[in-house]
């Protein structure tokens, strides 16, 4: 049903173009506060890199509809490293305007989620025929 297929274009679209937002504001001002907080963690600030990967590489293929699926989980992981590195804090809170704190990040986590179980649809860059990646 081609409805189904722009509704997954739309999905797809939403996620990878706001994800960008939060990429290029890392590749404008740097990922020092994210090494921080992986060093206060323990683990190693060269990973802060790897958000690139999940707020750049990722949205950018689900924009084009290449590796829809692996890039979807790869957001849904970030938004998970994310909430366990700066947000657990909030897991119970409400914001000042009565909404739960980590909607935005719920609202990433399982739009990545429904991205990765249903797929790019047809509407997309590449492999055109049913790949588990597509």
């Amino acid at each position: 049903m081609t409805s189904d297929h722009i509704g997954k274009l739309l999905l797809r679209a939403t996620l990878g173009g706001l994800m960008l937002f939060h990429g290029a504001a890392k590749i404008l001002n740097g990922t020092a506060g994210i090494e921080r907080m992986l060093s206060a963690a323990g683990l190693p600030a060269a990973f802060a890199n790897l958000v690139l990967v999940g707020e750049v590489l990722a949205p950018a293929l689900l924009l084009l509809g290449l590796f829809t699926r692996p890039a979807a989980i790869v957001i849904a992981v970030n938004m998970v490293v994310a909430v366990l590195l700066a947000h657990t804090s909030h897991l119970f809170a409400l914001g000042k305007s009565g909404g739960w704190s980590l909607e935005l990040q719920a609202f990433f986590f399982l739009t990545a989620v429904v991205i990765a179980v249903f797929g790019a649809g047809k509407y997309r860059i590449g492999v055109q025929r049913k790949a588990w990646w597509a």
